[in-house]
């Protein structure tokens, strides 16, 4: 039996890798900010952390924030997986984080770049957008009476649950370096996932697609967060949203 850290356990990837592994019976520790008994804010580290990391074989590294912190929690969580003697370390990316000059994307990169330098047993595993973002951002831009999208823009989401599986299996291997990438079994426009969305949602809303301007708009446009070339994913946007969305009382008008 290995044991095994998860950072970011209680968010959408974290919590079912933590439970592939534990159904396949090995020890897990789940890392939060609040989840006990290893609540640790890893852009803070400390005491807690090195608790945390303490007899750990493999630290599947799943937190992460838009709001800015990930290269100070990986170095934090680093230096502890060092002090602590672990054997591997499972970073998940995003697909094109070399390639689109967007501020997360970049964040993301450079923390792939600490983690190849760490001098730990390393494994990266780039994946495309889950589905559940596209939802979150069409709910954002569906509160007017129009949605407005970024013209030319597609996108090739991939259902977290596959990515799960991806990512336990690789943190029982032995440390791979930068793994195939895993997209999405379509490359769709932003539109279509769009009327999509609202068909399933029963949402009435007119679609714009409106050009905009800046390098990693365009960098988007030309599909440099897609992986066609790997498209391995099973499950569509479609599936996703039969199995997710309510057809009763949460459609909306």
């Amino acid at each position: 039996m290995t044991t095994i850290l998860v950072t970011g356990g209680t968010g959408t990837l974290g919590r079912l890798v933590a439970e592939r592994l534990r159904a396949d019976g090995h020890e897990v520790r789940v890392l939060s900010r609040h989840a006990q008994p290893y609540a640790v804010d890893l852009r803070e580290g400390g005491p807690a952390l090195d608790t945390a990391v303490a007899g750990v074989d493999t630290v599947v590294h799943c937190a992460s924030t838009q709001t800015g912190g990930d290269e100070k929690a990986a170095g934090h969580l680093i230096a502890a997986a060092r002090r602590a003697g672990v054997g591997h370390l499972v970073y998940i990316s995003i697909v094109g984080v070399d390639r689109v000059p967007f501020g997360y994307y970049q964040a993301k990169l450079a923390v792939e770049r600490q983690i190849e330098a760490s001098g730990l047993g390393w494994t990266v595993l780039r994946t495309t957008q889950f589905h559940d973002l596209l939802v979150r951002i069409f709910q954002g831009l569906a509160k007017p009476p129009v949605m407005l999208l970024p013209a030319g823009v597609s996108d090739q989401p991939i259902e977290v649950a596959e990515v799960a599986g991806r990512l336990a299996g690789l943190a029982l291997g032995a440390p791979a370096g930068r793994v195939d990438d895993m997209g999405g079994p379509e490359v769709r426009t932003l539109d279509s996932l769009a009327r999509a969305w609202l068909d399933a949602t029963g949402r009435r809303r007119g679609v714009a697609n409106v050009p905009l301007f800046g390098r990693a708009y365009r960098a988007f446009r030309e599909g440099g967060h897609l992986t066609p070339e790997r498209a391995v994913g099973k499950g569509t946007f479609e599936e996703y949203l039969a199995a997710r969305v309510d057809g009763g009382a949460g459609r909306r008008a």
